[in-house]
């Protein structure tokens, strides 16, 4: 009976091995584990021109994206309803990235993800907001769930955001 379970063990994880495949990137490497990917971004390398390369890279039209990681550097977007405008700010410090949360999606025929940050600085305090891009400092990991479909985002003028539109 336990030459059986091992035998079992063994043919479950070289299965589930089997199915797992390695990529590499510009600053980036991967693991694909049936639909997920499994992201790193390298040391002092940009979350938004990596992350952007690895999606061009494995066709990914739709999908979410998860991560954490630590950057010394991080721009930030605030939108204005009132004025439709965005307002942006850059923070350049050591800071814990606590959480990256998005979506990818086209816009105007380009694959484009849209990211929020929250951010944690040293004295404890955190920072939030649509994310234009950060410089990792330490590791950055990322978890990529890709949909089977293609999802168009097209602006509303009346608003001043772009929105899915499923009609295209």
């Amino acid at each position: 009976m336990k030459n059986i379970r091992n035998i079992l063990f063994l043919f479950i994880v070289t299965t589930h091995l089997m199915n797992a495949q390695n990529l590499k990137g510009k600053n980036w490497s991967a693991r694909k584990v049936d639909t997920t990917y499994i992201v790193s971004v390298q040391d002092k390398a940009s979350i938004v021109e990596s992350l952007t390369d690895f999606v061009n890279s494995q066709h990914i039209q739709a999908g979410e994206v998860t991560g954490i990681g630590a950057v010394n550097e991080a721009t930030l977007r605030f939108f204005t309803p009132s004025t439709k405008s965005y307002v942006d700010k850059t923070f350049k410090e050591q800071m814990e990235v606590t959480n990256v949360s998005g979506n990818v999606s086209e816009i105007e025929g380009k694959l484009m993800l849209h990211l929020h940050i929250t951010l944690g600085r040293e004295d404890y305090t955190a920072l939030a907001g649509h994310l234009l891009d950060a410089k990792i400092r330490g590791a950055a990991e990322f978890i990529f769930y890709p949909l089977n479909t293609k999802v168009v985002k097209t602006k509303n003028e009346e608003v001043g955001l772009n929105f899915y539109d499923f009609e295209k």
